[in-house]
C-alpha cells in the first residue's frame, strides 16, 4: 500500500481529534429538481454517482501506520474505495420539514469519521415535502479545508441548467496552475503553518509587533469576557441554516459606508445579543470574535501569494444601539487591519498565528476552564458562487458551511455568498448551546434593526 507521511500541519487535526472534538468541516447543499424531473430522479443521479469510481488521491487516503503501528505519521491511499459505504442515501421522515433535514444534519455533523477508511463522507437526503433535495457532505479537517471544499464542489457544478452530465468531486483532479495565486488556507491551517514564525518578529520586527500591540491598540487575544460559549463541550452537535438576501445587507452597507462583512457582524453581534440577554447571560463587555481577513491592500490583490489572515473584532455587544454596534465593529475592524498593512507579510502572518493561539490552547486539558477566552467565537465568510450553479439540471437553492466546535468555542458562524444569497451555517455544542435555532430569528431581527436605523 502506498504512504506518504502526513504534514505537521495536517497532523494536528488528527492528534488533536476526540470524541468531543470532530475534526471534520461539512457542507449541506439544497438543490431544486429541473421541471422535468421524474419520479427516480435521485435515484438515477445516485447510480451515475456510484460509476464514477476514478477517486483522486485526496479521496483515497486515510492515516496508515509505521513503525511497528504508531499512527499520525502517514497516509496510507487505498486502492479500491468502498463507494457504498462512502455515498449513502438518506430519507427525512413525513413530513419531510427543512427542520427534520437540519436535525439529521445535527446527528451526522456529531459522528466521527472512520479513519481505516477514506476520510469523507457523501449523502443524499430526500424526502422534503416541497421536493427539493439535499447533499451532505463532510471531509476530515486534515484532508481539506472547508475553503478548498467549497471549490472543489463548485467545480463539480456548472452555470449551465441545461447540462445534464453530473460530474462528482471524487473524479475531479487539481487545477493546473501557471501564475495564479496560492490557495488560501483555513484559519485553523494558518494556525498551524505560521506558528513557528512567531520567531521571525524579532529583532527587528519585534519593535514592529510592539508599536502594534501597545501603540495602536490591537485587539489582543485572552481578554474577551466569559460567556456561555466558552466552556469544554461534548461530541453531539446541532446545527442551524439559513439564506439572506445579499441587496439587504448591501442596502445597509451603501446607507453606512460600512463593508458587507461589516453588516453581517453587526447581524451576528445584535443576535449573540438577544440570544444572550433572552438567557440573562450577557456580559457586561462585548464579546469578541475571531474574523479571518483578506489582508492584501488594494494595489495588491493581483499580486499573487497567499496573504488571509485573522483579526479579533470588538463585536460591541454592550452597545443596545445597533448603529452604535455596526460604527463600534466597523472601527475595530478597519484599526486592526491597518496595523496589519503596516506589517511586512511575514510578520503579519505570525501575529495572525498569535491571535489564533487560544484555539491550540484550548485542547490543553484544563485550560479552558482555568483561562480567561482568547475569543468568544469564530465568525467565518468563505468565498462562495456569484452566479446562480446548477447540478445537472438541479438549482442549487441553498449553500450551508458547517464547521467545528471546540472546547472553549462551542458556537461557530461559517457563512458564504450564493449568488444573491448570504448563506449562514451555524454549528453548536447540543449541550452548552440550547435552542441554537433561535439564533436565525434573532438574526433576521438584527438585520432589520439596522434596516430601521439607517432608513433602508
Amino acid at each position: 500500500m502506498l504512504m506518504k507521511l502526513i504534514s505537521p500541519t495536517d497532523s494536528l487535526f488528527l492528534v488533536g481529534e476526540s470524541r468531543e472534538h470532530p475534526m471534520h468541516v461539512a457542507g449541506l447543499q439544497l438543490f431544486e429538481p429541473p421541471a422535468d424531473a421524474g419520479p427516480e430522479y435521485l435515484r438515477d443521479l445516485h447510480e451515475v454517482m456510484v460509476k464514477a469510481d476514478q477517486f483522486q488521491p485526496t479521496f483515497r487516503k486515510h492515516p496508515g501506520r509505521l513503525l511497528g503501528g504508531i499512527s499520525n505519521l502517514a497516509w496510507a491511499f487505498d486502492d479500491y474505495v468502498d463507494i457504498d459505504y462512502h455515498l449513502r442515501r438518506s430519507a427525512l421522515p413525513r413530513p419531510g420539514r427543512v427542520r427534520d433535514l437540519l436535525e439529521l444534519t445535527s446527528r451526522m455533523h456529531g459522528t466521527l469519521l472512520d479513519r481505516h477508511r477514506p476520510l469523507w463522507e457523501t449523502h443524499l437526503i430526500e424526502g422534503l415535502s416541497d421536493g427539493r433535495f439535499a447533499v451532505y457532505v463532510k471531509f476530515h479537517h486534515s484532508l481539506i479545508d472547508g475553503v478548498s471544499a467549497q471549490r472543489l464542489f463548485l467545480r463539480a457544478m456548472t452555470t449551465d441548467p441545461d447540462d445534464r452530465d453530473p460530474q462528482v468531486p471524487w473524479t475531479l483532479g487539481p487545477r493546473k496552475r501557471t501564475r495564479e495565486p496560492a490557495p488560501s488556507r483555513s484559519a485553523l491551517q494558518q494556525l498551524a503553518g505560521t506558528a513557528g514564525s512567531l520567531a521571525s518578529l524579532a529583532p527587528t520586527g519585534l519593535s514592529v509587533a510592539k508599536a502594534a500591540l501597545v501603540e495602536q491598540q490591537l485587539t489582543l487575544p485572552f481578554r474577551a469576557p466569559r460567556t456561555m460559549f466558552n466552556v469544554p463541550i461534548g461530541g453531539a452537535r446541532r446545527v442551524a441554516a439559513q439564506s439572506w438576501p445579499l441587496e439587504r445587507i448591501r442596502n445597509v452597507k451603501d446607507a453606512t459606508g460600512a463593508t458587507v462583512n461589516d453588516v453581517v457582524l453587526a447581524m451576528c453581534s445584535g443576535a449573540l445579543r438577544s440570544y444572550l440577554t433572552d438567557r440573562d447571560a450577557l456580559p457586561d463587555t462585548p464579546l469578541v470574535a475571531m474574523v479571518p481577513v483578506n489582508l492584501r491592500t488594494e494595489g495588491e490583490q493581483d499580486a499573487g501569494g497567499n496573504m488571509v489572515g485573522t483579526i479579533l473584532c470588538n463585536l460591541a455587544t454592550d452597545a443596545a444601539d445597533p448603529v452604535v454596534r455596526l460604527d463600534a465593529i466597523s472601527k475595530s475592524m478597519r484599526e486592526n487591519k491597518q496595523v496589519f498593512a503596516e506589517l511586512p507579510k511575514t510578520q503579519a502572518l505570525a501575529l495572525s498565528a498569535f491571535l489564533m493561539s487560544g484555539i491550540a490552547m484550548g485542547l490543553v486539558p484544563g485550560f479552558v476552564s482555568s483561562a480567561p477566552p482568547p475569543f468568544n467565537l469564530v465568525i467565518s465568510n468563505v468565498p462562495g458562487a456569484r452566479e446562480p450553479m446548477y447540478w445537472n439540471g438541479a438549482r442549487l437553492d441553498g449553500n450551508y458551511p458547517f464547521s467545528i466546535a471546540l472546547d472553549g468555542q462551542a458556537l461557530n458562524i461559517t457563512l458564504t455568498n450564493n449568488a444573491d444569497n448570504l448563506d449562514f451555517g451555524l454549528v453548536g455544542c447540543r449541550r452548552s448551546v440550547p435552542h441554537l435555532q433561535r439564533l436565525l430569528g434573532h438574526l433576521e431581527d438584527s438585520l432589520a434593526d439596522l434596516e430601521k436605523a439607517v432608513g433602508v
